[in-house]
């Protein structure tokens, strides 16, 4: 009798766990101005966001959703402010919208409509990772748009984004290690300042970008332009394989 209580008590207290332990899963989602009311029957600014949408264990999706949200409303951001206060992405989108119409009020001869495309897509998923590739270009005037690309490292068992501090055993040996294999892609001999080829490096410094990207394959990380060289170079973007990477990483 004792041994089947017991075995009872196993069997309640692991489903217990398997319910706590839900698994996340990862939905597409779109949106354009046409769902906005402030466009209905007018010439709108086009709008479109392509994004996912965290669904699961409720505290943990809630916050990675929030994350990738509010990389949508930062985007869209326009005028003085620098912090969004955008609760949704219509609101966002209809304020990008609004300041189009104002700019378009005040300087009838504006050369072009403002447009906004943003996208948020998964390049890897592990048990313990999750990594979304940030993408957003931008038109609101002048000769040409602008755009970035960045990267959001989740640690699924916690929704928080991982820092390079917790990415990598020691940033400054990967540092210096990603310096070598940038010098080699940008033919840079090693002997020779950083910026020998024209690029960007404040006091001849090689500097990583603010965030890296990981496929199954390869560890990503991309210049965005006037980062480190013109907006004509275009972003500069380098891959170093898996396998290369590997012992720098605290993550699997």
């Amino acid at each position: 009798m004792n041994n089947r209580i017991a075995l009872l008590l196993l069997a309640i207290l692991f489903l217990a766990s398997c319910d706590k332990e839900k698994n996340i899963e990862i939905a597409s989602e779109s949106f354009t101005e046409k769902e906005l009311s402030i466009c209905e029957g007018v010439e709108c600014p086009e709008v479109t966001i392509n994004y996912v949408e965290i669904i699961g264990d409720g505290e943990i999706s809630e916050k990675i959703n929030k994350k990738i949200k509010n990389f949508i409303f930062s985007s869209l951001l326009m005028g003085e402010d620098t912090i969004p206060t955008a609760k949704t992405i219509q609101e966002a989108a209809t304020g990008f919208v609004e300041v189009y119409n104002a700019d378009k009020a005040q300087f009838p001869d504006l050369a072009g409509a403002y447009f906004a495309e943003i996208s948020v897509n998964e390049i890897y998923n592990s048990p313990e990772h999750l990594c979304f590739e940030l993408r957003q270009y931008l038109y609101t005037g002048g000769a040409h748009g602008y755009g970035t690309t960045s990267f959001l490292n989740i640690d699924k068992k916690t929704g928080e984004e991982l820092t390079f501090k917790e990415i990598f055993k020691n940033e400054k040996d990967f540092k210096s290690f990603a310096e070598k294999k940038f010098r080699n892609q940008q033919q840079i001999p090693s002997e020779a300042p950083i910026t020998a080829t024209g690029l960007w490096f404040e006091n001849d410094k090689f500097f990583l970008p603010k965030s890296v990207g990981f496929t199954k394959d390869s560890l990503i990380f991309v210049y965005n332009q006037y980062d480190i060289a013109s907006y004509a170079d275009g972003q500069i973007e380098l891959k170093i394989e898996m396998k290369e990477v590997a012992p720098f990483l605290n993550i699997q």
